[in-house]
């Protein structure tokens, strides 16, 4: 099926209060115009989204609020320069729009997607069904306190891997994820 496209969010996917990972947050500054938005990351989550990117095994695309501004974020958390879904500044409620635009986009152009959003993701219902029909998509709603978990990064990779398992079964995994239960093994 190709290299998938990882549509990645900031804030509640990345930058999290509370992100776990067994070891101490990180944590930083980013402006947007004269504004200052503390930032707190787990470290062993990046380290695993540089070592994909490293692979290119994925296209990882920032889909953000952040986009446009996305360059500070990624010198402070130390990430490659990654696509973006967009350059413009946009609203709340223009970037909900686009960011759905953008996951259609990719399931148009024929690739695989990954969706990693806190907020725009959708759980369930005809948009949700829609996107995950055929195992074609990996949809991903952290909780926003917590962020990206190590379980999240281990079925993101093996979405990306393309095993049959992984593909055939995305939208229980997510689901399991979404409700906070057990994954299946791989």
């Amino acid at each position: 099926m190709g290299q998938p496209v990882w549509l990645l969010d900031v804030d509640g996917v990345i930058n999290a209060s509370r992100p776990g990972w067994g070891g101490g947050p990180r944590s930083g500054t980013a402006y947007s115009g004269v504004n200052a938005y503390r930032m707190r990351w787990a470290p062993a989550l990046l380290d695993r989204i540089r070592a994909l990117h490293r692979t290119g095994s994925v296209e990882i695309r920032w889909c953000s609020t952040w986009c446009a501004e996305i360059e500070q974020v990624e010198r402070l958390l130390a990430l490659p320069r990654l696509a973006r879904a967009w350059s413009d500044h946009l609203s709340a409620d223009a970037a909900a729009t686009a960011k759905l635009a953008a996951a259609r986009d990719v399931l148009t152009r024929g690739r695989r997607l990954i969706w990693t959003d806190d907020v725009e993701v959708p759980t369930r219902g005809p948009v949700h069904d829609e996107l995950t029909r055929g195992g074609r998509a990996l949809l991903i709603a952290p909780s926003p306190s917590r962020g990206l978990q190590p379980e999240h990064m281990d079925v993101i990779e093996a979405f990306i891997e393309g095993s049959d398992s992984a593909t055939d079964d995305a939208p229980l995994i997510a689901r399991r994820l979404l409700e906070g239960g057990p994954t299946p093994s791989m």
